[in-house]
């Protein structure tokens, strides 16, 4: 409760989240994942208020990320771990070399050739990377699928892995959540972050928070976050109480 009623007292507060596993439950098949009322509202409410920002910074593509969790028109959005970013409507869309785009491809082939032969796997493309999906298949298969992908797409030069839970994400840009949270601080002004998430990915947005900053671990898990909360529901009270806490500075 200290630590939230110091950021909130902020001059310029970016609340930066991530989406499955921090705002929404995770869930078998990624399109049914929704964002829980309780997150989805504090979150449009932090948004309303002066000198706050609100942003998405997710694993998702972010077509992905807009079609699941529906974000305000003020939310700004990091998607692909970095490789995507919404700021604005003058925001650059992603944009691939001609060497990128061989590179994806090949990616592409290597994990296709994964979900062939492991029932439960499946690939999901975006626009900078594919990703291996295991969480519908049986521990073994899916702990073998891990490894053949990781093999074949170890062999192409350029490519960055990033583990997840139950995914293997290989993609051609070279980002992560971290230098998402640098370039949102810098273009909003920010003088203090609050970041939350729950997955082995969020280390890097975690790692990326400076002194006066809140990091919020969601579920179990190593983590140099200084705070955990044990689930998404349990992340919505705190949501709603940052809510109370600023509302009544502003």
């Amino acid at each position: 409760m200290q630590a939230l009623a110091r950021v909130a007292d902020t001059e310029t507060l970016l609340v930066a989240l991530d989406f499955d596993g921090t705002l929404a439950p995770l869930v078998e098949h990624a399109d049914d994942a929704r964002p829980l009322p309780a997150s989805a509202a504090a979150v449009a409410g932090l948004g309303e208020l002066p000198d706050t920002f609100t942003a998405l910074i997710s694993g998702r593509a972010l077509d992905s990320l807009r079609r699941t969790a529906s974000p305000e028109p003020e939310t700004l959005l990091i998607g692909s771990h970095g490789a995507e970013a919404w700021t604005g409507p003058n925001a650059e869309p992603l944009r691939l070399t001609p060497e990128q785009v061989a590179l994806l491809a090949r990616a592409r082939e290597a994990v296709e050739r994964v979900t062939s032969s492991h029932p439960g796997t499946w690939l999901e493309a975006k626009p900078a990377g594919v990703v291996l999906h295991t969480r519908s298949a049986p521990d073994d298969v899916a702990s073998a699928a891990t490894d053949a992908a990781r093999r074949g797409l170890g062999a192409l030069d350029g490519v960055q892995l990033t583990d997840g839970k139950r995914v293997l994400e290989a993609s051609v840009v070279h980002t992560n959540k971290g230098e998402g949270i640098r370039a949102l601080r810098e273009l909003t002004g920010a003088t203090a972050v609050l970041f939350a998430g729950d997955d082995v990915t969020d280390e890097h947005g975690f790692a990326a928070l400076e002194s006066g900053d809140l990091a919020i671990k969601i579920g179990p898990g190593d983590t140099r976050a200084a705070f955990r909360v044990g689930s998404p529901a349990a992340f919505s009270s705190v949501l709603a109480h940052l809510l109370e806490l600023r509302r009544a500075h502003k």
